[in-house]
């Protein structure tokens, strides 16, 4: 073989590793998405945004990334799911909701974990946003706890002469720093506060909670931002409009089944925030690195159709501060 023929022939062997190398797939991450209620659906409008952005960011289900769907059924505690979620080791856990993070907080300090959380350092998951630490980071509600508060003060804003409001929420909620934040908020308010406790998120656990608040005679009623509570929106809805009870909801989705009024972050702008944190971390970024976003968009949706049914006069003001009027 002449020398230019065998440098040749050498320099093709040489780039067959490189050629086969390039040829490869990408290696599949494997993430686990866990729902204290629902199960991670495609057909859910945010968890469908949470899914396209983590595509405009390179991670295709089932091209390059496995997804493994859990559900807590709508259980107030999660200590053995998360067990159970972290004994199948995947790269990277996505959760939502304060007990479910603090769960899989216990369970694991090394599985990255990604998270939606009203307020990390008021309910202990960590000491900073800006700089979380170990294996958390996530999305944050700006102003944390205070919503609550801005909640219960736009339901006085529309019913002047409120007097006791019950709150639908589940017993750990009331145990933690969320219960407190709320008697603080009705106390502050001058209102007497009603707990409507859930021990369960089911159809007859909302029935009974609402027989039960009749009974106290509360004249409106809060509902708790926990994600089981907004698995079931048509049920807890439904009841309202039966026991006939102006109500504040932390959600617009609330609003769009007949609710009277929400104070609502943008869920669809949350879920693709975190998708993006997400992605950041499946491409080799430390979650402890980075800061908890902070969602600042907020609206007020008001359902005059509603307001109507009910009897109730929406002051001009309120209606003027409304970022959206359904009529």
């Amino acid at each position: 073989m002449r020398r230019r023929d065998f440098v040749a022939a050498l320099g093709t062997a040489a780039t067959w590793p490189l050629a086969a190398r390039a040829q490869q797939p990408a290696k599949m991450k494997r993430i686990a998405f866990v729902s204290s209620a629902g199960t991670g659906s495609r057909t859910s409008a945010n968890y469908r945004a949470f899914f396209e952005e983590l595509n405009r960011h390179g991670y295709v289900e089932g091209q390059n990334l496995g997804v493994d769907r859990y559900s807590g059924e709508g259980r107030a505690r999660y200590a053995e799911l998360a067990r159970n979620v972290v004994n199948t080791h995947p790269d990277l856990i996505v959760v939502s909701g304060g007990r479910l993070s603090l769960d899989f907080k216990m369970a694991t300090t090394t599985i990255p974990l990604v998270t939606v959380i009203i307020d990390p350092i008021a309910m202990g998951l960590t000491a900073s946003i800006a700089r979380p630490g170990g294996n958390i980071t996530g999305v944050a509600i700006a102003g944390g706890l205070e919503i609550i508060g801005k909640r219960l003060g736009l339901l006085v804003e529309a019913m002047p002469k409120l007097s006791t409001v019950g709150y639908l929420a589940s017993q750990p909620f009331w145990e933690d720093q969320r219960g407190a934040t709320v008697r603080e908020a009705a106390k502050q308010a001058g209102v007497s506060l009603s707990s409507a406790m859930l021990s369960a998120f089911n159809e007859a656990e909302y029935q009974r909670v609402f027989r039960s608040m009749e009974q106290d005679r509360a004249d409106a009623l809060m509902v708790s931002d926990e994600p089981e509570n907004t698995i079931n929106v048509e049920v807890i809805v439904e009841l309202v409009t039966k026991s006939r009870i102006p109500a504040i909801y932390p959600f617009r989705e609330y609003v769009d089944v007949g609710g009277l009024m929400a104070y609502s972050i943008d869920l669809k702008d949350t879920f693709r925030r975190l998708a993006s944190l997400t992605a950041e971390i499946l491409g080799g970024a430390n979650p402890g690195d980075i800061p908890f976003y902070q969602q600042t968009r907020f609206a007020l949706i008001i359902n005059l159709k509603t307001a109507k049914a009910l009897g109730l006069e929406m002051p001009a003001m309120l209606l003027g501060h409304a970022d959206e009027v359904i009529e």
